[in-house]
């Protein structure tokens, strides 16, 4: 199972609720810290180079065309 939260750090800590399914002890998690700051940038930055992609531009076509046909 695996769970995505966006948290705002406070000071030097991290405090995370964790969902009911995940309460019982003895069980292990794996935490993985990433600074999100940067993901918007970088999302930004894989679309712009989309909009000049022939393959991906080429794809797009073929979606609206299918589209176009199923109504």
């Amino acid at each position: 199972m695996t769970f995505n939260q966006i948290h705002k750090i406070k000071g030097d800590q991290l405090i995370i609720d964790l969902p009911d399914s995940l309460k019982s002890s003895g069980k292990e998690v794996l935490v993985t810290i990433e600074d999100t700051s940067t993901i918007h940038e970088k999302k930004i930055e894989l679309m712009k180079k989309a909009a000049n992609d022939p393959i991906f531009l080429k794809d797009l076509e073929e979606i609206n065309s299918i589209f176009d046909r199923s109504v």
